[in-house]
Parts: C-alpha cells; sequence; structure tokens
C-alpha cells in the first residue's frame, strides 16, 4: 500500500499570516472540499484554513494504489508540512472524522492543538457494506450512489429548504473517480479504533446531528465518553452532512476549541449581540443607560461572562437555554429576573404553552407555592404584550 497525495486550499487571514494557527478541515466521502466553504469563511478570521480533498475527489489524483485511513492521516500531515508544517487543528467529517482519530493516535497527534470530530466514529458501520458499496460503485459508478446519499446525508426537510447546498453537494458526487471511491470504502471496511480512541489526549469535540442515520446520538455519546476530556455537542435537524447543514454552528464549535483565539473584545461584542438578539434593544439600552461608574464593571461581567460565555455556546439553542434559565429562576425565586426571561423565552421561539409547561414542572421539583409565584408573573407578562399588541392594532387602524 501507498500513501496518497492530497491537494488542497489553502485561505489565508486577512492579517498576519504567519501568527495565525493552522486549522485543516477534512471531507465527507463522495464530497468535495468545497462543501466546507461557508464554515471555512467563518473560521478564516482567524485561523489559516486548509481544506483538502480525498483521493480522487476535487483537487486530489485517483488513487493508484490501496491505502487504509493511516495512509490518508499520513497525507494529511505531508500537505500540512507543504505549506510550513508546525502545529494544527484539524475538524474532518465522516470519513474526515475518522482520518482525524488516526492523526490523534499516530506520532503526529503530538502537533495537535485541537481536534473536532464530525458525524464521524472510531468505527463507520460495519466492513460487509462497506465492500458492498464498494462493488456497487465500480459496477454502475458513484451515480448509482445519488439516490442513498440524498437519504443518508440530510435532515428531512433540508433538500427543499437549501436546494442549492444539497444540489452541490449531490452533483458534487458525479464527479468522483469510482475507483477512488471503492477503495475508499475498502479503507473504511477496515478502520475500527474503538480499542484505542481511550489514547487520544487532543482537546476533542465530538459533534453529531441529531437525525444522523449513520452516527446515532447513542454512538457519539460513546465516542464522547471513550474519549477523556472530550466536549459533547448535538446539532438539531441535522443529519450527517453538518458542515453543510449547520456551517455556522460548526464554526462555532471548532473555534471554541481554542479558546484562546477570542479575544476579550470578541467575547464581549458577542455577548452584547446575543444579549441584544435574547433581551430586546430596549431592555439592554436602559441598562446601559442606568449604568453607573458603580455598576459599569458589573454589567461589563455580565456582557461577557453570562451572555459571551455561556450563551454563546453552541451546545444547546437558546430555545433549550431559556427553558433552562426559566426553572433556575423560579427554584431560586428571582421573580423580577424571571419576568424578563418569559419575555425572552417568547423572543427566542418557546411558546406561551410551552412556558406553561417549563413552570408546572418546576412545582413538582422547586415547590408549588413557586411555581405559583412564577405563573403569576408569567401571565402578567402576557397581560402586558397582549395590550401592547392591541394598541398597536388600534394605532394601525386608525
Amino acid at each position: 500500500m501507498t500513501t496518497p497525495i492530497l491537494r488542497g486550499t489553502l485561505t489565508p487571514v486577512a492579517a498576519d499570516v504567519s501568527a495565525a494557527p493552522l486549522l485543516v478541515l477534512g471531507p465527507s466521502l463522495g464530497t468535495t472540499s468545497a462543501l466546507w466553504e461557508t464554515a471555512a469563511a467563518e473560521l478564516s478570521t482567524r485561523f489559516r484554513v486548509l481544506r483538502f480533498d480525498l483521493p480522487g475527489h476535487g483537487l486530489s489524483a485517483p488513487a493508484a494504489e490501496p491505502f487504509e485511513l493511516t495512509d490518508l492521516a499520513d497525507a494529511v500531515v505531508a500537505l500540512v508540512d507543504s505549506v510550513g508544517g508546525g502545529r494544527f487543528s484539524y475538524a474532518g467529517v465522516s470519513i474526515g472524522g475518522a482520518i482525524g482519530i488516526e492523526l490523534a493516535l499516530s506520532p503526529a497527534g503530538r502537533r495537535l492543538d485541537a481536534l473536532a470530530i464530525i458525524c464521524s466514529n472510531s468505527q463507520l458501520g460495519g466492513p460487509d457494506g462497506w465492500l458492498d458499496r464498494a462493488a456497487a460503485v465500480r459496477a454502475q459508478g458513484t451515480a448509482s450512489m445519488v439516490t442513498g446519499s440524498s437519504q443518508r446525508w440530510f435532515a428531512p426537510g433540508f433538500l427543499p429548504r437549501r436546494p442549492d447546498r444539497a444540489s452541490q453537494a449531490l452533483d458534487g458526487l458525479l464527479t468522483i473517480d469510482d475507483e477512488s471511491y471503492a477503495k475508499c470504502c475498502e479503507a473504511l471496511a477496515r478502520y475500527d479504533r474503538t480499542s484505542r480512541v481511550s489514547e487520544i489526549g487532543t482537546r476533542t469535540a465530538v459533534v453529531t446531528g441529531d437525525v444522523d442515520p449513520v452516527v446515532s446520538i447513542a454512538e457519539g455519546d460513546a465516542l464522547a465518553a471513550a474519549i477523556p476530556g472530550s466536549r459533547r455537542y448535538v446539532l438539531a435537524d441535522t443529519g450527517h452532512q453538518g458542515h453543510l447543514e449547520r456551517p455556522e454552528d460548526i464554526a462555532a464549535i471548532v473555534a471554541e476549541l481554542v479558546p484562546s483565539l477570542r479575544t476579550p473584545s470578541d467575547i464581549h461584542a458577542g455577548g452584547m449581540a446575543v444579549r441584544r438578539a435574547v433581551l430586546g434593544d430596549a431592555h439592554v439600552d436602559r441598562a446601559t443607560a442606568a449604568a453607573t461608574p458603580e455598576t459599569r464593571d458589573f454589567q461589563d461581567l455580565i456582557t461577557r461572562y453570562a451572555w459571551g460565555d455561556i450563551w454563546t455556546r453552541p451546545g444547546l439553542d437558546r430555545r433549550m437555554r431559556s427553558a433552562v434559565t426559566l426553572s433556575s429562576l423560579v427554584t431560586a425565586g428571582h421573580w423580577h429576573e424571571t419576568g424578563l426571561h418569559v419575555e425572552a423565552a417568547l423572543r427566542n421561539g418557546l411558546s406561551r404553552a410551552e412556558i406553561s409547561e417549563i413552570l408546572l414542572q418546576t412545582a413538582i421539583y422547586a415547590g408549588v407555592p413557586a411555581a405559583n409565584s412564577a405563573f403569576g408573573v408569567a401571565r402578567e407578562v402576557f397581560a402586558r404584550l397582549d395590550a401592547a399588541d392591541e394598541t398597536d392594532q388600534a394605532q394601525e387602524e386608525h
């Protein structure tokens, strides 16, 4: 077996290229590095982004000989060395994530600053399935994979919602070299690092889609549990191409793996944007205007730590964060903040019925008196919003 030669695209940051850390992005089988384009644009404000293609995919030449995933990992290191070498972070999808696991378990693992394993696992499917697919592609070409891939790759509704992105992926499948695709399948049939992932010492994130038919939530949980200290993320309404379906979320997760990339001003700006989105401009403007020399540092602390560090994390969506926040506030009896976050929960997409269910749940775990007080606060918020709506409607009619 020989090590393939991989080709890719390096996108430098706008500032000093030599000072920016290198991030390598690995694709999934049957796709090219073009599917990383939106996430790469987000990440290129912080990293030198190096996207590579698998053998016979995109820019990389077809494979002349069989290879293993360890060979692909070695080829990634050779590509990194060709653009300057040194330390790097890595994020990969499906077979790209498996390559990342190989990197972390190889001597190159000492060079890895961070690893994001996306929609991937220490073993992907069974050997027979991969060998059958290799035979099918050799007999009928990659065109025979389009229907199955459209079902595996995307969450239900993604095709009609984003036909541009879906067609980009499926059309690209038709351009893949059949024999190289088959060789990738055969390499995956021999791939199994389940017994070794506990050896990974790199700062790691494990990311799966909630409706991914290839790597289930339970499989992602097991992988994360096996990798010491790993972070776990599940993306809502996401299939097997998380970097294409949720590029902004993936970019945020990857960037978060290297905290030093976020400057204090970045954290404050990001926190202020989320704070305004959740609480509303009017509330934030009032709080900012009311700040005194004695309270200004406290306002800054809230913006940076509550909103910049916690509410910006991609591990929970804002609906879930609102639900957790309401439960916590009711339990602690913080009634002014409860009213504020009832309105914020509505802004984050929770319905009044869902808010009532959350408060009903707190009656069991925080006590009936606390829930009773919370229902009173919510009733006042709903009444105020209804009155404001009626006023707006009356003004429109006149």
